[in-house]
């Protein structure tokens, strides 16, 4: 494009030089006579070659002529056009190297001082904007030292789900849950503007939400949802979710999960529990074999006085054992009760969880016949998967597609009962779903309906309704003790008193609710990424070495959270390779191979755009190892090098040096992906601003506009 600018200003110029010949030849022609004309052709003819000779001269002089004319105004004007756009847009502490012709020079001397100024008034606003911060970041400072020291580990989300805040405790704990904890950092579940779904189902989330809107609406305080729940390599964690509220409001905008890993715990007491269960079960028979002796030695022979004496004797110390172990039965039962946390929970609250929970999970239709004004004590989430369980057995074993659902008082418990009409099922079949391991949609989950019911200090009870020809299945619950004051009397609103620390932009953020294309490219996530290989050609067998990123949020790049592995390519490396990024096969030795990193990387960059400079290379090897990993890279890419090329067409390199030298960015631990990845990310932060200024906010129009230039066309 600029060669053709610079053809037509020559040619234009060149048709300016040969205008006044050709009007004098044409007046000439014109008003002078026949004799006139007879004298032009005569010259034209005997000068031909030396007019012919003149002619080129004078066209290439002014072509030469036009050509530097265009070098130093016309070319030179609009590189001098961008360089301010990028002084104006990013560019502190650039300045315009001041070369071209005088009049130029005078424009880049004058924006070089204006620069200049800005930047005065930019440092004096800075230190003023610095002094009014610090008692803020002071108050920050506490907060991260706060939460460092928990034992427990915090995580704090929108109502989306994503991450703004989390505790190192926490980022140790869920690494360890990963699919591949054996890798170098990057691993990790959580990380700031990643999604807590990550790590626990959207149905868990959801039930605690509903909890704790259900329990702000009542008034109560604390508004919080406790639940114990599975995690990846069968951990266990007790949970416990409280609302964020916005000022002045009872809806939150956001909650705070407290985590406890209780396996080895529940692992140590439950081994326990089933040595005290035997203890009591072992010593009920030693007693029942006492008091049968005790009968037998009361119908033999012998002195009737002594014979009375030793049989009140065995029978008042059979009865003090029997008490002592029926209270020390009750004492355990209580104490595993006390491990799992029971929210208090009215039974209207929990027929109509019930309800909407067997629907969506087997579309049985539900019925609710009767409902007692009572409350008790449950951990719903688990109740929920049990009754949901037994639903759909209920469906399959007796063909019925409705189902009668009723809560009632029966003395100091609560019933919580499902009926239905169609083929009998018995009360072994019944039992037999008691002890299976319960299924929720296509996974098995590590608990059975009868360990929900003994959590809540319950049994399951069969009944048959004979007059109406339907069978009701019961699961005995504890009614709560103190009812929750209506009122929410109890104490003051959350709200009061609570530390303002969750200013945080995430809090708006609603990803879910809109298009990604239509998504502006501040509200997005990234991962800048890069990638070492054997050698350059991906289709010719080169492999990847190394692969490292790290994550931008809110146009901030997150330098603790960042992917950096090696990777075992089995096969050598090329010794032009080896000059470029260092990496020995020495260093190979022993990695993971890229079957097993590609998982782990797929998982870093969820819910995020890709960003990485010439992407098309890089693209390229993740491609080919779709078929044999599996694993798919879907995500948006967006490229440094078509981004530079829309930006600043006149400049000569879109190289990541050159461009970062153009954004002030300082290029360091180049060529290691990690490195390059950290320069990737900082180039684009400072692009962003400056596609504002051209129009394009969204991914769809930052996407177009990128595949329009010339190296989009660019193939591996």
């Amino acid at each position: 494009m600029r060669r053709a600018g610079a053809a037509l200003f020559a040619s234009a110029l060149v048709a300016l030089m040969l205008a006044p010949l050709a009007l004098v030849f044409g007046l000439f022609w014109q008003l002078g006579g026949e004799s006139v004309r007879a004298h032009l052709i005569e010259a034209v003819h005997g000068r031909l070659g030396v007019v012919l000779f003149a002619l080129v001269l004078l066209l290439s002089v002014g072509a030469m002529l036009a050509c530097r004319l265009h070098r130093a105004h016309v070319r030179q004007a609009f590189t001098l056009a961008e360089e301010i756009e990028l002084i104006a847009g990013a560019g502190e502490q650039l300045r315009i190297r001041e070369h071209g012709p005088a009049s130029l020079r005078a424009i880049e001397r004058a924006v070089n001082v204006l620069a200049a100024r800005r930047e005065a008034l930019r440092a004096d606003v800075a230190e003023q904007v610095a002094q009014a911060q610090r008692s803020i970041e002071a108050e920050r400072n506490r907060l991260a030292a706060l939460m460092g020291e928990l034992a427990q580990s915090v995580v704090v989300c929108n109502l989306d789900g994503r991450i703004l805040l989390y505790n190192a405790r926490a980022r140790e704990q869920f690494r360890g849950l990963s699919a591949s904890p054996q890798l170098a950092d990057g691993s990790e579940l959580i990380g700031l503007g990643r999604s807590i779904h990550a790590v626990f189902e959207r149905d868990v989330i959801a039930h605690g939400l509903e909890t704790v809107r259900r329990r702000l609406a009542r008034g109560d305080d604390p508004a919080v949802a406790n639940f114990v729940l599975g995690c990846g390599q069968g951990h266990l964690l007790r949970v416990r979710m409280s609302p964020v509220l916005a000022e002045g409001s009872r809806e939150p905008d956001g909650f705070i999960l407290l985590f406890d890993d209780i396996t080895s715990q529940f692992v140590s007491e439950a081994r326990r529990d089933r040595l005290m269960q035997s203890l009591t079960d072992d010593n009920r028979a030693s007693l029942a074999t006492l008091c049968a002796a005790a009968e037998q030695l009361a119908r033999e022979g012998g002195d009737a006085s002594q014979r009375a004496r030793r049989i009140a004797e065995v029978r008042s110390e059979a009865t003090r054992m029997g008490e002592r172990f029926d209270t020390a039965a009750a004492e355990l039962a209580e104490a595993r009760r006390a491990r799992w946390p029971l929210e208090e929970m009215h039974a209207t609250d929990l027929v109509d969880a019930v309800r909407v929970r067997i629907a969506a999970a087997t579309g049985v239709a539900v019925e609710v016949e009767q409902v007692d004004d009572v409350w008790l004590e449950a951990d719903s989430f688990s109740l929920l998967q049990a009754v949901a369980f037994l639903a759909w057995r209920i469906r399959e074993a007796s063909e019925a597609y409705t189902l009668s659902l009723r809560l009632l008082r029966v003395a100091d418990k609560v019933c919580l009962g499902l009926g239905w009409s169609g083929h009998p099922v018995s009360e072994e079949t019944v039992a037999a779903w008691e002890i299976e391991s319960m299924r929720a949609a296509d996974r098995v989950l590590p608990t059975t309906v009868r360990e929900v019911i003994e959590r809540h200090g319950g049994e399951m009870r069969f009944e048959r309704e004979r007059a109406r020809g339907r069978i009701w299945l019961g699961m005995m619950l504890r009614e709560a003790v103190a009812r929750p004051d209506e009122a929410g009397a109890r104490g003051v609103p959350l709200a009061d008193g609570r530390p303002e620390f969750y200013d945080f932009d995430i809090f708006d953020w609603a990803e879910d609710a809109r298009v990604l294309d239509d998504t502006p490219l501040s509200a997005l996530n990234y991962t800048a990424f890069d990638t070492e290989t054997t050698g350059l050609d991906p289709s010719g067998g080169d492999e990847i070495i190394q692969i490292g990123a790290t994550r931008i949020v809110n146009a901030k790049l997150l330098r603790g959270e960042s992917f950096e592995q090696l990777i075992d390519p089995r096969r050598a490396l090329r010794p032009e390779s080896i000059a470029v990024h260092g990496i020995v096969p020495e260093l190979l030795a022993g990695q993971p191979t890229i079957d097993a990193v590609l998982p782990a990387f797929r998982a870093f960059v969820a819910d995020t755009v890709l960003v990485a400079h010439n992407a098309a290379f890089d693209m390229r090897f993740l491609q080919l190892k779709e078929a044999s990993t599996d694993v798919v890279f879907d995500r948006p890419v967006l490229d440094t090098l078509l981004i530079s090329a829309l930006l600043h067409p006149n400049q000569e390199s879109h190289r990541l040096e050159s461009i970062a030298e153009r954004l002030g960015v300082t290029v360091s631990a180049r060529h290691t992906a990690l490195g390059d990845a950290i320069v990737t990310a900082e180039v684009f932060i400072r692009m962003l601003p400056l596609l504002a200024e051209r129009g394009i906010r969204t991914l769809g129009e930052l996407r177009e506009a990128s595949e329009r230039t010339f190296y989009a066309r660019i193939r591996y």
